[in-house]
């Protein structure tokens, strides 16, 4: 049974408040390398901090294509002692986290490398926390349960959407619960980043179009939270504006390194924007349909974000029409009139790169679970508005086939 409204905002102004106080003032440590040299200029920071043992973590796929060593060419050029775990699946659990920490406390290194998208970033970071942190790991989950100690962690993302590379958070699934935990701490924000296109050149089709739409949706919800909090305005705008011009081009011309760039670009500083302020209610349920169908992350992503802004309605309308305004969609017109324009722009996008509104992994008999665990998720961001659960069966009822 849901919990009533006003229970629910209760909740979230509980929520709000807690947040202002642990959060304090947005951290500003964010170190990127940018352009063809950026991995090589990452790993000279590495030794230059000291590092002579580094645990690089990524998956197989990228292990085998030679990609993860061609990213980490550089530590092996100054005799850093490497380790390896490359096992991270999609959606890494908890057992991945322990599978990559035993190699990390058994190897004696002193820092972690992670080569990869979400996945192996999100599992590099809990694995840092378990450098000198024993015990239970589902009891970090939530805000502010991170330990205050962590391994220093290096990234190198090959994906342009999670954004990962540039939070303190990580997402784990929980088997046992079927979960998506958030975990976070700024012991794992990231000490720095390598930006490198060249590594994103083989990128699938699918695989470009789902993740550059996690960055969209990340930029907008960031744009549109109801928390004012550091830069995330100015960070969620100019990763909405990249995303509008770069992703349909990343994804006709794979080689194209212009987009490429400006894609990692996007997908940065929308991270920078989420690491202020949190998602919203498009993750509470795009985490829902990972945790309980298996659909990727930014796939999900695309599948809610249309569905979510419009039900937002006058809570979010001066947002979204100023973000028409930002990227050229409309810069005329009653308010209302050009956020109208924005959301049919997001939907145009999303089938431009053919992601389909509808999805046949999606089965009525887990709505109600999804409605309940979605609310329970979504009272914990500082979105516009709550949603209501009869407006998410609704929304799953729409992209369901």
């Amino acid at each position: 049974m849901a919990k009533p409204m006003f229970l629910r905002k209760l909740k979230n102004r509980i929520f709000f408040a807690m947040a202002k106080v642990i959060a304090g003032k947005p951290k500003g440590n964010y170190m990127a390398f940018v352009g063809k040299a950026s991995c090589a200029r990452l790993c000279d920071r590495i030794v230059e901090l000291g590092h002579t043992s580094v645990l690089v973590v990524t998956d197989r796929a990228l292990r085998d294509l030679g990609l993860a060593d061609e990213a980490v060419a550089g530590l092996n050029r100054e005799g850093v002692t490497l380790s390896w775990y490359d096992k991270v699946d999609p959606d890494p659990t908890y057992g991945h986290v322990e599978e990559g920490a035993r190699i990390l406390k058994e190897s004696g290194a002193t820092a972690i490398l992670a080569v990869g998208g979400g996945s192996s970033i999100d599992c590099a970071k809990v694995i840092a926390f378990r450098k000198y942190n024993d015990g239970d790991m589902t009891k970090w989950a939530g805000m502010g349960n991170g330990p205050d100690e962590a391994a220093p962690l290096f990234v190198i993302p090959t994906t342009s959407g999670t954004g990962s590379e540039a939070t303190m958070g990580a997402v784990i699934t929980n088997q046992a619960s079927h979960k998506k935990e958030i975990i976070g701490g700024e012991a794992i924000h990231p000490k720095a980043v390598a930006l490198d296109a060249c590594l994103m050149v083989g990128l699938p089709k699918p695989i470009t179009a789902a993740t550059g739409i996690d960055a969209l949706t990340h930029g907008i919800e960031a744009y549109i939270s109801t928390w004012e909090r550091g830069n995330r305005t100015e960070m969620g705008r100019i990763s909405v504006q990249g995303v509008f011009r770069w992703l349909r081009l990343a994804c006709e011309e794979p080689g194209n390194m212009d987009a490429r760039e400006g894609m990692a670009l996007a997908a940065y500083n929308a991270g920078v924007a989420i690491n202020q302020v949190n998602v919203g209610n498009v993750h509470a349920i795009a985490h829902q349909l990972g945790a309980n169908f298996g659909i990727p992350h930014g796939h999900a992503n695309a599948l809610v974000l249309p569905h979510v802004l419009t039900l937002y309605g006058d809570t979010a309308v001066d947002r979204l029409a100023e973000l028409a305004v930002a990227t050229g969609i409309s810069d005329s017109g009653h308010p209302e009139t050009r956020a109208r324009a924005f959301i049919a722009e997001v939907e145009r996008l999303i089938a431009d790169v053919g992601i389909a509104p509808t999805d046949p992994r999606i089965k009525r008999d887990k709505f109600d679970v999804i409605a309940e665990a979605a609310m329970d998720e979504g009272d914990g961001y500082f979105c516009p508005r709550q949603l209501e659960k009869s407006e998410i069966l609704n929304l799953l009822e729409a992209i369901s086939e």
